[in-house]
């Protein structure tokens, strides 16, 4: 009884379209349009996974979907369509924090963000931080600059040590490529490098206000952090740098082409930096 229950609406629908069942099941296994669709659907989820780097899942995909294809799917359809695939997320390992080292007696200067993480327009408030990087051949040291308004990478630097050379080398290509006016607010932690005497002559020459978190507290700088955890994660962990010079061109990749032009950032409404700006400028010139 059972089994004719369930087998009645496929004879139905056979004599109603006058079609006999083995034709019916035929069509199931070979491929109807439900599995057309499912197929070039997993299609397009593997194209985006692949471009992402393995990084997105299905909330950033989701919105892929929507922005470039103009596809509505739920993220249990995405996980489904994953889960088919076999693609897996890369892991993500716990993130140290590593601070610079504030045990000197340079002058401190006020924090003047108060992790107030807004702005409402371009090269108004950069933050930075370094972070270390390791290798076969030993450390790499990455200093960089970052508008919070769009979370763009602005300046960075990569050396092999920790002199003042390397922040202000980043600040420099920051100011070079955005061309800040005066009264730009420069956040940082209170490392040596950025406390030198050195460094805020840079400063001073470019009419740039320095503020500086609490001691310690990673948290005061929190957007430098944020991006040196998604470059962690996403990059340097599943790597093995046997170069310094490897890395560096890595690193550079990873900026320039893929955080800054491609990946989603949640706090842009899930654009990338360039785009954040680009469609923002766009909304101002036609207003």
């Amino acid at each position: 009884m059972k089994e004719h229950s369930e087998s009645f609406p496929v004879q139905l629908m056979c004599k109603l379209f006058k079609v006999s069942r083995s034709c019916y099941y035929n069509w199931i296994q070979r491929g109807c349009i439900i599995n057309k669709v499912d197929e070039e659907f997993n299609s397009l989820i593997k194209t985006i996974f692949e471009q992402s780097r393995a990084t997105y899942g299905t909330r950033r995909i989701k919105e892929v979907l929507k922005q470039q294809y103009g596809l509505i799917s739920s993220r249990r359809k995405i996980q489904r369509s994953l889960s088919q695939l076999n693609l897996k997320v890369k892991m993500k390992r716990r993130f140290k924090v590593i601070t610079t080292t504030s045990n000197h007696k340079l002058p401190i200067s006020p924090n003047y963000v108060n992790r107030d993480f807004y702005s409402s327009s371009t090269d108004k408030v950069y933050v930075g931080d370094i972070t270390y990087i390791p290798t076969k051949e030993g450390w790499l040291y990455l200093a960089v600059v970052i508008d919070i308004y769009s979370r763009k990478v602005v300046g960075w630097s990569m050396r092999y040590s920790l002199h003042t050379s390397l922040v202000n080398d980043a600040l420099l290509m920051a100011i070079k490529r955005r061309k800040p006016n005066k009264g730009l607010i420069y956040h940082t932690d209170r490392g040596s490098q950025y406390a030198s005497y050195e460094h805020k002559n840079l400063l001073e020459k470019h009419g740039i206000i320095q503020s500086m978190s609490k001691k310690g507290d990673c948290w005061d700088n929190a957007v430098a952090e944020s991006f040196f955890h998604s470059l962690k994660t996403e990059l340097i962990h599943h790597e093995n740098f046997l170069t310094r010079n490897q890395a560096n061109e890595k690193i550079f990749e990873y900026i320039e082409i893929f955080y800054n032009r491609q990946r989603l950032h949640s706090s842009n409404n899930y654009l990338s930096p360039t785009e954040f700006e680009e469609k923002m400028l766009h909304l101002e010139m036609i207003s």
